[in-house]
């Protein structure tokens, strides 16, 4: 038996996963203005910068040419901790770690599934390229999130490492899972 109009669920409009591009930086500036306070806003050089890096694998969602969400990450070494406002090193060998330096989703935009798709994407990329951790800097309160994906507290290895986390201030997290 066919639901009332009323309560026949409502199709979700459709998005879209892409590399994230230049052009992609003026909407990815507005997600983080209204994701973020001011000490986590990172400027659209820094994230030029990225755009630049060998090892940058960053993804945006995106419906009718807007921006919805983004996922800045790219592929690394397991115990490394990319500085806020710092840029993507490529790691000295041949990298095992996804590093997921910052997602965020247009509060309007949550529970459509846009984290998620960006997190699928990424996740079997990594595995198809051979990596075999992802890891990240849980802030804000994000930290029982990232949990509820597989991500698990570890204490980073480096002094610097150590240092850079401490950049992001009190809270702050780093957690790795397997992919």
């Amino acid at each position: 038996m066919p639901l009332p109009p009323s309560s026949a669920p409502r199709p979700q409009p459709r998005f879209d996963v892409h590399p994230l591009a230049a052009a992609h930086l003026p909407g990815l500036m507005a997600v983080q203005r209204a994701c973020y306070g001011a000490g986590f806003l990172e400027s659209p050089q820094t994230f030029g910068q990225r755009l630049a890096s060998p090892a940058n694998c960053s993804l945006v969602a995106v419906e009718s040419g807007a921006v919805l969400a983004y996922l800045a990450a790219y592929r690394s070494a397991r115990g490394k901790v990319t500085a806020l406002h710092g840029g993507f090193e490529a790691p000295e060998g041949p990298p095992d770690t996804l590093y997921l330096h910052d997602m965020a989703v247009l509060p309007d935009c949550a529970g459509r599934g846009l984290a998620q798709a960006l997190l699928e994407a990424l996740w079997r990329d990594a595995r198809a390229a051979g990596l075999r951790h992802s890891a990240l800097v849980s802030v804000q309160g994000s930290r029982g999130y990232w949990e509820r994906h597989g991500y698990a507290a570890r204490e980073p290895a480096s002094p610097e490492a150590r240092e850079r986390l401490a950049g992001y201030g009190a809270g702050a997290v780093y957690m790795e899972r397997s992919i």
